[in-house]
């Protein structure tokens, strides 16, 4: 198993003005990025080839996949970044309303107040990620030990190109012409992305299974308490499983 940092967030240093907004100029970017690691990875790795991301990670290896960028064997999806949950007006609307945000002011400014005090964070930022204390709280011991982690608000220009790309997924054919097995994990529950999104997805999708959670689970997913997170757990091994099977009858 290998795991990469996307490009201006986690220890990759910032693509803003501070320490702490995630800024980038355009997705495509973090496509390049991927497709390159990839080719180097997958040559020097036995298959199967299974590439796997979480929230907006999920939403760019999907897109990788679609653009024929990368071409591994499945994908698994974990709370994919699909939609927005802010859906009180359409999104063509709201993707108008951040390229004004844009315009007026500097692009890589935070879109939205992340707390009093720069590098604290919300006291009821868990209540969006997880019902499991105890893993929350690991994140938070992994911030003070590595501080080059600590991740704020996203930038108005991060918010405007994240409408253009998910937009951008769900034009006629593109998630059609995915045709790999994707295993998709996701919560009606979920207050960061749009859990309608994710359900059009897998049914466009040729050949995705979406297994669902409801108020048991939060959106980080593989980080909650046991009975969902082993649920969860179980489903990506039973669909690796799988993978495998259809690689050993095809050699």
């Amino acid at each position: 198993m290998t795991a990469l940092d996307w490009r201006g967030q986690a220890g990759s240093g910032r693509l803003g003005k501070d320490d702490v907004t995630g800024h980038v100029r355009d997705f495509s970017l973090w496509l390049n990025d991927l497709a390159a690691f990839w080719r180097e990875w997958e040559e020097a790795t036995p298959g199967p080839h299974i590439l796997a991301g979480h929230s907006m990670g999920g939403h760019l290896v999907l897109r990788a996949a679609a653009e024929g960028l990368v071409e591994p064997d499945a994908l698994i999806l974990s709370a994919p970044m699909l939609g927005f949950t802010a859906r009180f007006l359409p999104a063509a609307m709201l993707h108008a309303a951040a390229r004004v945000m844009t315009m007026i002011g500097d692009p890589a400014r935070p879109a939205w107040k992340w707390s009093e005090k720069p590098g604290e964070l919300p006291t009821d930022r868990i209540a969006l990620l997880t019902h499991d204390q105890q893993r929350y709280d690991d994140e938070l011991w992994w911030r003070a030990q590595r501080p080059q982690l600590i991740m704020g608000p996203g930038s108005w220009g991060w918010v405007e190109r994240a409408y253009a790309s998910m937009r951008g997924l769900f034009r006629p054919g593109v998630l059609e012409g995915v045709r790999l097995p994707v295993l998709m994990l996701g919560s009606s529950a979920d207050g960061l992305v749009d859990f309608g999104a994710m359900q059009q997805a897998a049914a466009r999708l040729p050949d995705c299974s979406f297994v669902t959670f409801g108020p048991e689970a939060r959106h980080e997913i593989l980080r909650e308490e046991d009975a969902v997170r082993n649920r969860a757990l179980d489903a990506v091994d039973r669909f690796l499983d799988g993978i495998t099977a259809q690689g050993a009858q095809s050699a």
